[in-house]
C-alpha cells in the first residue's frame, strides 16, 4: 500500500536509452530506480514491451519484472504490458505465475493488444497471421484460465500459475479498449500519453461497461502520463526535451538507435513547427514546475475520475529523473483520487 498522501502514485518505465548510453546501462539505472521510488512511497512500478527500438530497451518484460522485485520488498512490479498477442498465453501465465509464486502478492500482469513493432518484426515474434480483437479476448480467456485451480481432467497445467494469481490489469488507448476491460471485469489502464483527448471519454465507458468479475467487483483504473516536473516550468520543459526531440524524429525515421542528449538538444534550432508540435504534445500532459503539475494532475483527476496516477518520466540524467519523482509526491499529496477508488476488493 502506498505511503504517499493523496492520489496513489505509480511508475512506468519504457528503459530509454539515450545517446552515449547504452542498453545494459540503461537496464541498470531502472533496477536502481526501482528502490528509490519504493522509498518515496509510490505503489507500483511497470515496465512496457517494445520490439526492434534500440531506444527503449523493453523487449523482455518478464525478465526485467523479476529482477525488480528482486532489488524491493513493497512495491507492486509487473508489465505495462505484455503484449498478448506476441506470445503464447500459456508461456506469459508460466513466467507470470513463478513470478507471483516467487514474490506473492506483489506481481501486476498489465495486458495490450498492440504489436509494440513494426510489422516485419510482429511476424518474427507470432509466426501467425495479425490477430483481431475477438482473438485478444479468447486469449485473456485462455490466459486466465490457468491461474484457475486445476482440475483433475485438465488437459494443460501451467506450474505454478494455479497456486496463485498475478493482478490482470487491460491496457488501452481507445474507447474500444475501455469497453473490453469493462465487459471482462479487469481493472484498466488507460495511455494518457498516447491518446490524451480520448481519456475521459474512454474511461467514462469503462465504467459504464463495467461488469463485476470473480477478481473485482467496481471499475478500478489508472491513467498514465509523460510527467516531468522541475524547479521551474522552463526547468521541466527542458528535461523533457531530449524526449520531445526523439518524438520530432519519430516522424521522420521509424526506427532510431536512442534518444538524443540533453547536449545535442541544447544546440538543436526548433523550427516554428517543431515548436508548435512540442506545445501540443506538452500541453495535455504533466510537464511544468511542481505547481503547474498541481493544477494539471487536480484538472485531469476531475475530468478522468482515475484512481492512479502512473508517471512516464523520460530523461536523461538520472539524478533529475529521481528528483522528479520527488517533485511530483510532493505536488500530488493535495490531490484527491477519483470516487471509484472506494470499497474496490483488488489485492494491493
Amino acid at each position: 500500500m502506498s505511503k504517499l498522501a493523496g492520489i496513489p502514485l505509480s511508475v512506468l518505465d519504457v528503459v530509454p536509452v539515450f545517446a552515449g548510453g547504452t542498453a545494459t546501462q540503461a537496464l541498470r539505472d531502472t533496477v536502481a530506480l526501482a528502490p528509490a521510488v519504493e522509498a518515496l512511497g509510490y505503489l507500483r512500478y511497470w515496465v512496457a514491451e517494445h520490439h526492434n527500438t534500440p531506444s527503449l530497451a523493453t523487449s523482455a518484460p518478464g525478465v526485467l519484472v523479476g529482477s525488480l522485485a528482486a532489488v524491493t520488498t513493497t512495491l507492486k512490479v509487473g508489465s505495462g504490458g505484455v503484449l498478448l498477442p506476441n506470445h503464447a498465453p500459456l508461456v506469459v501465465a508460466e513466467q507470470f505465475g513463478t513470478l507471483e509464486a516467487l514474490h506473492p502478492g506483489r506481481i501486476d500482469l498489465g495486458l495490450g493488444r498492440a504489436p509494440g513493432t513494426d510489422p516485419l518484426t510482429a511476424r518474427a515474434l507470432r509466426r501467425v497471421p495479425e490477430l483481431g480483437q475477438d482473438d485478444f479476448a479468447h486469449q485473456i480467456a485462455e490466459l486466465d484460465g490457468y491461474f484457475a485451480p486445476a482440475s483433475p481432467d485438465s488437459g494443460i497445467v501451467a506450474v505454478p500459475a494455479a497456486d496463485g494469481r498475478p493482478d490482470l490489469w487491460m491496457l488501452g488507448s481507445s474507447p474500444s479498449s475501455a469497453q473490453a476491460a469493462g465487459a471482462l471485469g479487469l481493472p484498466y489502464a488507460f495511455a494518457h500519453q498516447i491518446n490524451p483527448h480520448a481519456a475521459a471519454h474512454a474511461l467514462e465507458l469503462y465504467r459504464r461497461s463495467f461488469r463485476p468479475s470473480a477478481h473485482l467487483d467496481r471499475p478500478r483504473t489508472l491513467v498514465a502520463a509523460l510527467v516531468t516536473v522541475a524547479e521551474t516550468d522552463d526547468a521541466a520543459r527542458a528535461a523533457a526535451a531530449p524526449y520531445l526531440l526523439g518524438k520530432i524524429r519519430m516522424r521522420m525515421v521509424p526506427r532510431f538507435d536512442a534518444f538524443p542528449s540533453a547536449r545535442e538538444t541544447a544546440a538543436h534550432v526548433f523550427s516554428p513547427a517543431e515548436r508548435q508540435f512540442l506545445d501540443d504534445l506538452v500541453e495535455p500532459q504533466l510537464v511544468g514546475g511542481p505547481e503547474t503539475v498541481r493544477e494539471k494532475l487536480t484538472d485531469l483527476v476531475a475530468r478522468t475520475g482515475a484512481d492512479e496516477l502512473m508517471a512516464l518520466t523520460i530523461v536523461p540524467d538520472q539524478t533529475e529523473r529521481l528528483r522528479s519523482f520527488e517533485l511530483l509526491a510532493e505536488a500530488a499529496a493535495e490531490v484527491r483520487p477519483g470516487a471509484g477508488s472506494e470499497g474496490v476488493s483488488v489485492r494491493l
